[in-house]
């Protein structure tokens, strides 16, 4: 049967791009169903603020009316407004949230995003992303044996293989670590946590949830100052806090979100989330009939293997310092303990974190983790 590629039109074809990822990806024993209301969100303009600086075209294939593959082709405006030596420019599009059911569907889903991306002025495609940088960036390359954590992608492997005969090369790979969070750490980590606590000067302290929207505020201002200069780095708007926050809220637990602050100025953060992809590995993606009530109940206090470190920033007037390394051990430090303690958590996962930034991967392994996950961001020219 041929194979035809179409453009999405209307709600009952963005459920039919969402189904097939579960369709696609159900023999696999490490995909882990995300919440099909949070799937069909992210693809729908006026749900998804990101959708306020970017346009987006999605594409079914189909072999004889039946869908064998999907595929996004997008490119977001703030990207384009970026320093080239971060990645940006304009001319940048992208595609992500590929699926498909073998290298012809693949080959053929890419070919027409490329040609979608060339139709609006696009130059370049650097992919994938799904959506935005801050969403699930890069494909899997290594980690294919064990479940991401929450808000990280999974992908075939076979995907690597289909896409880079297509005239792709990486060029940036996005790391996650591993770590043991029952052990103490090193020694010399150990005194460097107590140097810091003997400092007057420092405060590490827990979130309040009871003023969640001013320490989301706080939160976002670091990281804007923090990141600001990372390659990828794309501003959050105040729509996307807002939004993000909402999704966010329920697994937000004061004791697994730390603010440092010096001379009573606040200059960095460690954000921590228990895996909620544990909580929910067996809810098919539904909330519904009976699986919500499953699901808040689960999260009231959670008890999960894994804690994943998905953000974490010092201002950069302090980077590069010994005082920023000394703030972040000392927020690991304490996140651990209360993960082990209060959660039952077992092992942490830390990213992701850039190839090339050394301070993060200095820290991480100083604290004796190891790379679990490579997911890889791909670019070509058009």
């Amino acid at each position: 049967m041929s194979l035809v590629i179409r453009p999405i039109a209307g709600k009952a074809d963005r459920k039919r791009f969402v189904e097939l990822a579960y369709a696609l990806n159900a023999k696999d024993p490490n995909w882990v169903p995300p919440l099909r209301v949070e799937a069909l969100e992210l693809i729908t303009p006026g749900k998804n603020p990101f959708y306020e600086h970017a346009e987006q075209q999605l594409f079914l294939a189909e072999r004889g009316g039946k869908p064998v593959g999907r595929i996004s082709a997008h490119f977001d405006r703030l990207w384009h407004a970026m320093p080239a030596e971060q990645g940006g420019g304009p001319g940048i599009g992208n595609w992500g949230l590929l699926e498909a059911a073998d290298r012809e569907v693949a080959t053929a889903l890419i070919a027409q995003a490329e040609q979608w991306l060339r139709d609006k002025g696009m130059t370049s495609v650097m992919a994938p992303l799904s959506c935005s940088i801050w969403e699930e960036p890069g494909l899997l390359v290594q980690g294919h044996d064990h479940p991401p954590t929450v808000m990280m992608g999974h992908d075939n492997p076979a995907y690597q293989g289909w896409i880079e005969p297509l005239g792709y090369k990486g060029i940036k790979d996005l790391l996650t670590y591993d770590l043991d969070i029952i052990q103490d750490f090193p020694p010399l980590v150990q005194r460097i946590v107590s140097s810091g606590e003997r400092n007057a000067r420092i405060r590490i302290r827990k979130v309040d949830k009871s003023r969640f929207d001013e320490e989301a505020q706080l939160i976002l201002s670091i990281l804007n100052d923090a990141w600001s200069d990372n390659w990828g780095f794309v501003p959050i708007t105040p729509a996307e806090i807002a939004y993000t926050g909402k999704k966010l809220k329920p697994i937000v637990f004061e004791d697994l979100i730390r603010v440092a602050e010096v001379d009573g100025e606040p200059v960095a953060f460690m954000m921590t989330w228990p895996d909620l992809n544990e909580l929910m590995a067996d809810l098919d993606g539904r909330l519904f009939p009976f699986n919500w009530a499953r699901l808040l109940w689960r999260l009231r206090k959670p008890q999960v293997k894994t804690m994943r470190v998905p953000l974490m920033g010092v201002v950069k007037k302090l980077q590069a310092t010994r005082l920023a390394s000394q703030l972040a051990f000392m927020m690991i430090e304490y996140i651990r303990r209360d993960s082990v303690a209060n959660y039952g958590a077992t092992r942490g996962e830390i990213g992701w974190i850039l190839e090339d930034n050394q301070g993060m991967r200095s820290i991480a392994e100083t604290i004796d983790s190891r790379v679990n996950k490579t997911y890889r961001i791909y670019s070509k020219d058009l």
